[in-house]
């Protein structure tokens, strides 16, 4: 008595679980516990582990068992929109996983799993929107892989190793503080194949990222529009106010 309970969530149970199983269009078979208010996660569905797909986002997990060991058959796992600070090792024994989502969580590198690089047969991995300050070198043992997501996280630089994986074709790095817009421009462009990528679509962002990423999209856009200074002074395209202390630059704001 006396102590503060945290907040409880949706109990999941078997029955519930087993009705959440839906057919994917190529036979297998999907758990989809997604937007289900879960905050722990439920023991009862390692009773239905045979599952070839599992979709955990868009709930309040801080934590995945080691026993998630238990889905050798997974080849898609979702965990995206979450609130996972860490995750456990034995994600990496999942051989068979083709796509691995843990956007939008508070991963830092120190918590990633060090057996990622296992994953041999991994095509597409989503690490944006996390607390990341660097990628592990090891991850160009990925071989497979074909996109990944490194958006909107702490990254100053990306290793070569990731850069120049044989089969990558898709790669977001945006919105991380790299040195200058000239270091950002080589990490995205250093590689012909490479082209923006966006792993999550709109209707699966939670509303809190749904309007992050729109506003970001709008300041783009508003950069874009905006008609390039004929004059070699400095330009401060992020103060949109005219009461901006960019004196010189007021009367050009407001021609435009």
């Amino acid at each position: 008595k006396g102590k503060a309970k945290g907040t409880k969530g949706k109990k999941i149970t078997l029955k519930i679980a087993k009705n959440s199983i839906r057919i994917t269009l190529d036979g297998g078979r999907r758990l989809d516990l997604s937007k289900m208010g879960i905050t722990t996660f439920p023991k009862c569905i390692l009773k239905l582990a045979d599952v070839d797909e599992l979709d955990l986002s868009r709930n309040m997990l801080k934590k995945i068992p080691s026993s998630i060991q238990k889905f050798q058959k997974l080849r898609w796992l979702d965990l995206h929109s979450n609130q996972l600070e860490e995750l456990p090792e034995a994600i990496c024994t999942l051989q068979n996983l083709f796509y691995l989502n843990i956007c939008n969580n508070k991963l830092t590198t120190k918590n990633l799993p060090e057996g990622l690089n296992l994953l041999k047969n991994l095509h597409i991995l989503n690490l944006g929107l996390n607390c990341l300050d660097s990628i592990p070198t090891s991850l160009g043992a990925l071989k497979e892989l074909t996109e990944i997501g490194l958006f909107d996280n702490a990254l100053t630089t990306i290793p070569n190793s990731v850069k120049k994986l044989p089969k990558l074709k898709k790669l977001n790095a945006e919105r991380n503080p790299f040195p200058d817009s000239t270091k950002q421009e080589e990490h995205a462009d250093s590689i012909k194949r490479i082209e923006t990528l966006h792993l999550v679509q709109e209707k699966d962002l939670c509303s809190s990222c749904l309007k992050t990423c729109m506003d970001e999209r709008d300041k783009l856009n508003k950069l874009m529009n905006m008609t390039p200074s004929p004059s070699k002074k400095p330009n401060f395209p992020l103060l949109l106010t005219p009461n901006s202390t960019a004196k010189d630059n007021q009367e050009e704001w407001r021609l435009r």
